[in-house]
């Protein structure tokens, strides 16, 4: 073989390729002259970009899938470490960034048309937030029968009526973190008045989760009484009505939410009207945003249920990835994201630690941890 010219080797040093790559490029191309190593620069990139993508760690060689994920908030910061997961798996695999599309606003009739879209691009997946029970049923129809595998994702319709065919779901039990939020708060609550706030109700996201703690207060058979009472998507909105019930309920036991902005405005309503001096027994809700996580470490807020929105992102690209590696054969299985009851014990890591995994930095980084895991 001719001695390849150094500028050959250096414009082959300057591409993303891995080993193999490299040597059958170097090898195959002969050439000895520096004129011609534009022109292997320039096939070795079109290469990488129309050609089948490397198989990733020890998989063979596939396209470069496209995947869709269909969501109900697009911008609501909840989702922000969703997405990272999504394109930290989709880079891990060589795949192209999934698409992140759907409604801002809870609008079903555009998540539906965001995946009727899907289907008609032809994609290589789908990831849905299946809001609503009975919308998505047609559209998931669609895209099976055109042989594009679909997973919903946190959310998957109504309680034992998912209202899709879809081939798993991936996101928290959502109904069961409802019980446990409910069952939690039976520990410091013996009698008395619960309320329970929730921005959307109707909303499969969310509604389950009310429905689980109302349970669970009746079948402790305790005198209780719970309430469920309607906040509103807009955060604003929603803590001066739950300013408004605390004032007209100077005697709760207990104050939950569950949804994300309503758990946050019990905590400052709790703190504005020195809620622990008087008879409040319990407060709690859900997810880790900034000021619920501060409520919990100053009082205002016994706990809040961290759902794991990373993982929301990151396993359905790859039960999407493994059922198209494997023609079908390896189908994706349901997956509770989890249920971690984040309180003042455990909530300072929370707080100290900014990462892709929580939404809260952009950055890659390894996170050390040091001690003992505590036991399940």
């Amino acid at each position: 073989m001719s001695k390849i010219h150094p500028r050959v080797e250096e414009a082959v040093s300057t591409l993303d390729l891995n080993p193999v790559t490299r040597r059958r490029l170097l090898s195959g191309t002969g050439l000895a002259s520096a004129a011609l190593a534009a022109g292997a620069l320039l096939s070795a990139c079109s290469q990488q970009e129309d050609s089948p993508t490397e198989g990733a760690g020890n998989f063979p060689s596939t396209p470069k899938w496209k995947f869709t994920f269909v969501n109900h908030v697009t911008t609501n910061p909840f989702f922000t470490p969703t997405q990272y997961g999504m394109e930290d798996a989709a880079t891990l695999l060589g795949i192209e960034k999934p698409q992140w599309t759907g409604s801002q606003n809870s609008i079903v009739a555009e998540m539906v048309n965001a995946t009727n879209t899907a289907v008609s691009a032809k994609v290589d997946g789908i990831a849905i937030a299946v809001v609503d029970k009975d919308a998505f049923n047609g559209p998931v129809n669609q895209a099976l029968d055109a042989g594009i595998p679909v997973v919903s994702y946190n959310a998957d319709g109504a309680r034992g009526d998912p209202g899709t065919n879809r081939l798993a779901y991936i996101g928290q039990g959502l109904y069961e973190s409802g019980y446990a939020l409910g069952q939690r708060a039976l520990e410091q609550v013996e009698s008395g008045e619960v309320v329970g706030f929730i921005a959307t109700p109707g909303a499969l996201n969310i509604q389950p989760r009310i429905d689980g703690a109302q349970q669970a207060f009746k079948d402790s058979g305790k005198a209780i009484t719970f309430t469920a009472v309607a906040t509103n998507a807009d955060v604003t909105r929603g803590l001066s009505i739950i300013d408004a019930y605390a004032q007209g309920h100077q005697n709760l036991a207990g104050m939950l939410a569950v949804d994300a902005g309503s758990t946050s405005s019990v905590g400052q309503t709790v703190k504005k009207y020195d809620m622990r001096a008087k008879s409040l027994k319990v407060a709690g809700g859900f997810d880790l945003i900034p000021e619920t996580l501060t409520g919990i470490q100053e009082g205002s807020l016994d706990y809040t249920i961290d759902q794991q929105p990373y993982l929301q992102g990151f396993l359905p690209v790859l039960a999407l990835y493994m059922y198209k590696l494997s023609g079908g054969l390896i189908a994706p299985s349901e997956t509770n994201t989890g249920l971690l009851f984040v309180t003042k014990d455990n909530v300072a890591p929370y707080q100290s630690t900014k990462t892709r995994y929580q939404g809260s930095a952009t950055d890659q980084v390894l996170v050390p941890r040091e001690g003992p895991i505590p036991h399940g």
